[in-house]
């Protein structure tokens, strides 16, 4: 007798193959409504997960909806959290510098500045050159990734090379060229003192330097003012490459942050990276203010300091609907600015910063302003570094 039930053959023959002893099948009335409570059973036990995965993604569903509200609200807090930050650290030596005790020519600016390079080194080898690795190597890439070559660490020694380059042939530009101008000036004096009456030329020793044929007449061969000048020209220079890869960090991290949507992780970056762009602020601010840049010059270059991070948070909004952080592209493009804004940060930190200060003859002579600067850099690395575990 057949049934219509397409199952009807399996609910008899499952039975007779079942090594269950048959008082269980009793249990049941038959063993054909065994069979079928059994599959009933079978079909729940299968289908459940799928019902609780839907009903994860629903829940889900509503929870990223009220999670992007919340990100969205954190954003906006990092923008003016960031900016108020960034803004009060470069300002601190800027303002400051009308102090004494704040003033280029201070201990506590060379302390300050310790600080500051300390914190500088650990954005660059703690923060940036990490996360440049690690998007040039992520498994997202497929087969772009650069395993079997560390691209992100030639980028950031190319563009270290590069930035002493920038910084060797920029110097030297600016030093020939604002030593050439006042070259003929001096030329037109010593002509002027060489007609003048013997009487008017005994009563006095006649000092005069010639540049090209390399010997002084009764003077050294660069005077304060040189010195003073050369100095200053450095500092610009230092002062320039030095903002120039802060940006380009500022930029990334300000997409990237802006571009998330989860809140348990916009949350920590927040104070995180308020904390970061103070202390960078700091490190700038003291480097603008030993370039003597004049009044326009210096707000100009405080204000791209501290509105690039909110700028590039702002961009993080308007593409975050489009943005997608694991993409090749994205993946490529952080990873090579990363690098390259790693390279620069660390040569300006060790090279124009660091070894430039603590081989002044001025903290060389003075035992307690060397150990201060020693402890200020330690702290300053350290600090930066403990922030990694957040940001």
């Amino acid at each position: 007798m057949s049934s219509s039930h397409p199952f009807s053959l399996l609910f008899k023959v499952l039975p007779s193959l079942s090594p269950l002893p048959s008082p269980l099948w009793c249990a049941f009335g038959s063993m054909e409504k065994a069979t079928k409570a059994a599959f009933v059973l079978l079909s729940l036990f299968l289908l459940f997960p799928r019902l609780r995965a839907s009903g994860d993604c629903d829940c889900s569903s509503e929870r990223e909806a009220r999670d992007a509200a919340k990100a969205l609200t954190l954003k906006l807090i990092a923008i003016a959290a960031i900016l108020s930050a960034g803004a009060m650290g470069v300002l601190i030596p800027i303002l400051g510098r009308s102090f004494a005790a704040m003033s280029p020519e201070s201990d506590v600016f060379f302390v300050i500045k310790a600080f500051a390079a300390g914190v500088i080194l650990a954005t660059g080898l703690i923060h940036i050159l990490p996360d440049a690795f690690e998007s040039l190597a992520s498994p997202c890439l497929g087969e772009q990734r650069w395993q079997d070559f560390p691209v992100a660490g030639f980028i950031a020694m190319s563009s270290a090379m590069v930035t002493l380059m920038i910084d060797s042939f920029a110097t030297g530009y600016y030093e020939r060229s604002h030593f050439s101008k006042a070259r003929p000036v001096e030329e037109k004096d010593e002509r002027k003192g060489d007609e003048e009456s013997p009487r008017d030329h005994a009563g006095h020793v006649h000092v005069h330097t010639h540049a090209t044929h390399g010997h002084a007449h009764g003077s050294a061969a660069a005077s304060p003012e040189e010195a003073s000048l050369s100095d200053k020209i450095r500092h610009r220079v230092i002062s320039q490459v030095l903002e120039l890869g802060i940006l380009v960090h500022s930029v990334i991290i300000g997409i990237s942050l802006g571009a998330s949507e989860t809140a348990s992780t916009i949350r920590p970056l927040v104070a995180a990276l308020s904390f970061h762009q103070f202390f960078e602020g700091i490190g700038l601010g003291g480097c603008i203010v030993q370039a003597k840049f004049r009044a326009k010059a210096t707000v100009i270059m405080a204000v791209f300091f501290s509105l690039t991070a909110p700028i590039g948070i702002s961009l993080g909004i308007a593409i975050s609907s489009g943005y997608d952080e694991t993409s090749s592209t994205a993946l490529i493009v952080q990873g090579i600015f990363n690098a390259a804004s790693a390279g620069i940060l660390i040569y300006m930190s060790l090279v124009d910063l660091l070894a430039a200060d603590f081989k002044n003859p001025r903290m060389q002579s003075n035992g307690r302003l060397q150990l201060g600067a020693h402890l200020a850099l330690l702290l300053g690395a350290g600090l930066m570094s403990l922030l990694a575990r957040w940001a």
